[in-house]
C-alpha cells in the first residue's frame, strides 16, 4: 500500500497565536518582536498583511517599521506559544495514527489507510484544517503526499490556507521547475555552490547523477539527489519524551561580536531557556556544548562534563568558560548556541520541590529553587513577568 503522508504547517504561528488573544489584530499587519521597546529588536514573526509591506522575519525592527509604519508588534511569549502548539497537536492526535512534531508549528502525520475513516486525503486535509480554525482559532497549510520530503515541499506550495497535494506523477510539473533554494534543506550557501555548476532547479538535480551531487556535496549530496526524484522512505516517527537526547538553543546575532562579555549576555539568555526547558522535561544533564560561527562562515563546537543539573546557572557558567576559551576579538561571532545533554534517567528523583520545607543548604540546590519560582511565575504571567538581576543589567546597558 502506498503511504499517505500529510505535512500541518501553521501559518504565521506566533503572531496567530497572539491574535487568539488580542483580535484588534486581526487583519492588520502586526508582529512579534524581540523587544519591540528597542529599534534594534528583531521580528521573529510576521502576519501574512504584514508581509504584502515586505515585513520579513529576522528583520529588524526599525527596518520593518519603515516599511510599514502602522505595523503593531508585541513581545514574544514562549510558554503561550508552547501551549497553543500542544492544543494543536492534541487536536491532530484525533486524526492520525502516528504523528511526528517537526517543530513547535508543524507535524507529520502518516495517515495511510485513514480513508475509510474520514474520506480521501483531500476531503481529510480540509476536515483537519476546519477543525483547527473553528477550535483553536488557528489557520495551516497542509501538504500530501506519500512521503515526507514531497508532504513538505507542498505545504510550502499555497500559503496561508492552502492545501496541496504532490505525487510522483507531479514531480515535473510542480516540484522540478522550483530553484533549487526552495528545496527543504537546502540553504543559500549550497544553492550557490549548486548554481555555480550550473545546477539551478531542482529538476536539474534530479536530472544529474547522484555521485556528482555526493562528490561536491558529501552524504548530503545523497539525499539532495533522491528528494529531488521523490525519493524519501523516512519514516514518521513519534517522539517519546524519554528518547530526547540533548536540549539546546542558538541565535544568529543582529550584528557580529567582537565583545565577548555582549557575547555572554547572549549566551546567558539562552542558558535561561535550555535551562527551563530541562526542567520542564525532568532532565538533568552531565554535558554542556556550546557552537560558535563566526563571521567567515567557520564554525567550532566545545563541550565540558559538569555535575549532573539543569540549574540556568550551572549551565550558563559552563558555557560561558567554554566561550571564554575560544574567544578571539580578531574573529567577529554571528552566531551563539549552547546546549544539555548526557541525561539521567531519574532526574525527576533529584528535583526539589519548591514547597519542600528544609531550607535547602547547597549552593545549586537554591539556585534550582529559583529557577522553578521563576518558571511557574512565567508560565503563569508571561516571559516578561521575571527577569534575571545580570538580564536586567544587559537591558539596561543596551
Amino acid at each position: 500500500m502506498d503511504r499517505i503522508i500529510f505535512l500541518v504547517d501553521m501559518n504565521a504561528f506566533f503572531i496567530s497565536c497572539e491574535m487568539t488573544r488580542h483580535p484588534a489584530l486581526r487583519n492588520k499587519p502586526a508582529a512579534v518582536a524581540g523587544d519591540p521597546s528597542r529599534r534594534t529588536g528583531i521580528i521573529l514573526a510576521a502576519s501574512y498583511e504584514a508581509r504584502a509591506f515586505g515585513v520579513r522575519t529576522t528583520m529588524l525592527v526599525h527596518q520593518a517599521q519603515r516599511l510599514c509604519p502602522n505595523l503593531s508588534l508585541v513581545p514574544p511569549d514562549h510558554a503561550f506559544y508552547e501551549q497553543k502548539s500542544a492544543e494543536v497537536m492534541a487536536l491532530l492526535a484525533r486524526y492520525a495514527p502516528v504523528l511526528e512534531q517537526n517543530s513547535i508549528d508543524e507535524a507529520w502525520l502518516d495517515m495511510t489507510g485513514c480513508q475509510t475513516l474520514f474520506g480521501t486525503p483531500l476531503e481529510t486535509a480540509r476536515m483537519i484544517m476546519k477543525a483547527i480554525n473553528d477550535e483553536l482559532s488557528l489557520w495551516c497549510s497542509i501538504g500530501i503526499s506519500s512521503n515526507k520530503f514531497l508532504a513538505k515541499m507542498a505545504s510550502e506550495m499555497h500559503k496561508p490556507h492552502g492545501i496541496t497535494e504532490l505525487w510522483p506523477a507531479d514531480l515535473a510539473e510542480k516540484l522540478w521547475p522550483l530553484p533549487a533554494g526552495a528545496m527543504y534543506g537546502v540553504g543559500q550557501k549550497t544553492a550557490a555552490r549548486l548554481a555555480s555548476l550550473g545546477l539551478r532547479t531542482i529538476g536539474d538535480l534530479a536530472r544529474v547523477k547522484e555521485d556528482v551531487l555526493v562528490d561536491l556535496l558529501g552524504k548530503f549530496g545523497r539525499e539532495i539527489s533522491r528528494h529531488a526524484r521523490g525519493i524519501d522512505p523516512e519514516p514518521v516517527i513519534p517522539h517519546a519524551e524519554d528518547s530526547v537526547k540533548s536540549i539546546g538553543r542558538s541565535t544568529t546575532l543582529v550584528k557580529d561580536l567582537t565583545n565577548l562579555e555582549e557575547a555572554r549576555k547572549v549566551l546567558l539568555e539562552l542558558a535561561d531557556d535550555v535551562g527551563r526547558s530541562a526542567r520542564k522535561h525532568d532532565k538533568m544533564g552531565r554535558t554542556v556544548h556550546i557552537v560558535l560561527k563566526y563571521s567567515d562562515f567557520s564554525v567550532i563546537t566545545r563541550q565540558m562534563t559538569v555535575v549532573a543539573t539543569y540549574a540556568t546557572s550551572e549551565i550558563y557558567q559552563a558555557g560561558s568558560r567554554l566561550l571564554e576559551q575560544n574567544w578571539y576579538p580578531d574573529k567577529p561571532v554571528r552566531l551563539i548556541g549552547i546546549s544539555l545533554s548526557g541525561f539521567e534517567n531519574e532526574a525527576a528523583d533529584r528535583q526539589l520541590s519548591l514547597f519542600d520545607q528544609p531550607e535547602a543548604t547547597q549552593t545549586v540546590d537554591r539556585q534550582v529553587r529559583v529557577d522553578q519560582a521563576m518558571d511557574l511565575i512565567r508560565n503563569r504571567f508571561g516571559e516578561k513577568s521575571v527577569t534575571r538581576a545580570k538580564q536586567l543589567k544587559v537591558k539596561g546597558e543596551r
